[in-house]
């Protein structure tokens, strides 16, 4: 009776076995699984996308700031009281930040080599010598000789005795090592017959040469603008050499990288400081003017500084510029000031910017 009670109860019952129950099971979980791993594949495809938009982002937001550094005078400054660069670069949505003032070349350079600024103004012969000590540095653009420039000279104090470079034999110059000081002294010194050795090189930066000079310390002072005209009209300093007898090219030296990674906020920034200073050289009041307020200096100072820099007339290298920063290279190397050649062709940015010759 019971049995015939049950299967009649129950008519549709099946009686399954264990391996039957197991595959159902294993079935359903594996469904489960499946679905799980392809909601989780979408979910990591969904948040690899997030951050590549994210890092796109960031990697966008960086390539549009350019960050300026820059010494006392000098074009760089100069644009950033004047405030047109930044209106401009912001219309091509690049921003621009400042990194400054530096008392010289080598400490510019040192914040460019540190990845504290992509741009700098600084002469050809610092540039070479931290290229040619490996600092990732390139050329971007050049400030060509003027021949008649009076924005290098070799000082002494008014009351000294030293009236000619041949005086310099057995006395001690200031300069700065590997720098624009040390490069004039030298080419002095060679113009003049006399051998190096003669004069005792003394390396102190412009903020220590100067007292140095005023107090005594050393005879003479191998130095660039502002400092001469400050020293001149200020301490009642005289100036023992008039023309450079090598004038030097001035430079905007690019931090490798920036040039490499970010080639259209360089070339752009490069050109809108060229177009400052041919502002510039059409306003010599108005230059005038900014170094004031850049440097603390009297207007008698900033006036005659404005004139014996002369223009501000910034320019993509050509064949032949390079060819003579090639031979201001080779000197430099010939008299051990720097440690190996530097080859300007391929120490020039890669911006595609070079001018025709």
């Amino acid at each position: 009776m019971v049995n015939y009670f049950t299967e009649r109860r129950f008519p549709h019952k099946q009686k399954y076995s264990v391996s039957k129950i197991f595959a159902v099971t294993t079935s359903f979980f594996g469904l489960m699984a499946s679905s799980c791993s392809q909601q989780t594949a979408m979910n990591a495809a969904a948040n690899q996308d997030s951050s590549l938009k994210t890092l796109s982002t960031k990697t966008t937001e960086k390539n549009n700031v350019i960050r300026l550094g820059y010494q006392k005078g000098g074009i760089i400054p100069i644009a950033r009281q004047r405030g047109e660069l930044e209106r401009q670069l912001a219309t091509q949505n690049i921003k621009v930040e400042w990194s400054g003032p530096f008392d010289r070349c080598a400490t510019l350079l040192s914040s460019l080599n540190g990845n504290r600024a992509d741009i700098g103004g600084c002469g050809d012969i610092p540039s070479i010598s931290g290229i040619a000590a490996g600092q990732p540095l390139c050329i971007g653009s050049v400030q060509r000789p003027v021949l008649n420039s009076l924005s290098n000279a070799i000082l002494v104090r008014g009351d000294s005795a030293i009236r000619k470079p041949t005086d310099l034999i057995g006395k001690k110059v200031a300069v700065n090592q590997g720098g624009a000081g040390e490069y004039l002294l030298l080419k002095v010194l060679e113009k003049e017959n006399i051998p190096s050795y003669k004069v005792q090189r003394v390396y102190l930066s412009p903020n220590d040469a100067a007292p140095a000079l005023y107090q005594g310390s050393v005879d003479a002072w191998a130095v660039w603008e502002p400092y001469i005209s400050i020293a001149q009209l200020e301490h009642q300093a005289r100036r023992i050499t008039t023309t450079h007898p090598a004038p030097t090219y001035g430079i905007l030296v690019v931090r490798s990288d920036a040039a490499k990674d970010n080639p259209v906020a360089v070339k752009a920034a490069l050109t809108g400081l060229s177009q400052n200073g041919e502002w510039l050289n059409q306003h010599s009041d108005a230059a005038s003017d900014f170094l004031v307020k850049e440097l603390k200096i009297s207007d008698a100072v900033a006036k005659q500084v404005t004139k014996n820099r002369g223009p501000e007339s910034y320019v993509f290298p050509n064949t032949e510029d390079i060819a003579n920063l090639q031979k201001t290279a080779d000197w430099l190397l010939e008299q051990k000031i720097i440690p190996q050649r530097v080859d300007i062709a391929t120490a020039v940015c890669p911006l595609e910017t070079t001018a025709p010759k």
